[in-house]
């Protein structure tokens, strides 16, 4: 697998090292995902796993003008990373990670039509994070009811304390267990 031809093909990416992945602008995500997946070198058949990331905003160094370090803060951003192999050419993953504009209004191209493997995990990550997939066929939740209003895998949920314990038959077993438990305890005892 030629990755420097891969890397001059598409200049616009950039390597990340730290977690051996490509960084992709969204912009040329499903340009790059069809290169992968018809290109006869690299025949990525495969979408094995699409993930959502939640990355809140954080302080970085990085040199100033003056060449001194300087401490900036980078805004949080939600991203995606894409899994994809090679499984007639028995090689991979490629790791391509496409992050949104910001977190208010995230949004990126769907590769459901590409992949036909990301749509339920496209709608999984719509549901959970609230990042719309356009071009999507059926972008609905998945996981959540239709009446939830916010996103609960995203770092600034605030789980909502307001609901009501009911007991279950399971309560009833546990009890009894607890019961067997001390008299067993007292008849050793």
């Amino acid at each position: 697998m030629n990755t420097e031809r891969f890397a001059a093909q598409f200049p616009q990416m950039q390597w990340d090292a730290a977690t051996s992945s490509w960084i992709v602008p969204h912009q040329s995500l499903l340009e790059i995902a069809l290169f992968l997946k018809t290109d006869p070198e690299f025949r990525m058949d495969l979408l094995s796993n699409v993930a959502g990331v939640d990355w809140l905003s954080s302080k970085e160094k990085v040199r100033g003008e003056d060449g001194k370090p300087v401490e900036r803060e980078r805004p949080g951003y939600l991203e995606v990373v894409y899994h994809f192999y090679s499984v007639s050419a028995k090689q991979g993953p490629i790791v391509l990670r496409c992050r949104t504009d910001g977190r208010a209004t995230p949004i990126l191209p769907s590769i459901t039509p590409l992949y036909r493997s990301a749509e339920f995990q496209e709608r999984e990550i719509y549901d959970l994070y609230g990042i719309v997939f356009s071009g999507h066929p059926d972008l609905r939740r998945i996981l959540m009811w239709d009446e939830f209003e916010d996103f609960p895998m995203r770092k600034d949920y605030v789980s909502p304390d307001d609901y009501e314990w009911e007991p279950t038959p399971h309560d009833d077993v546990l009890e009894r267990a607890r019961q067997h438990r001390r008299e067993e305890e007292r008849r050793r005892a």
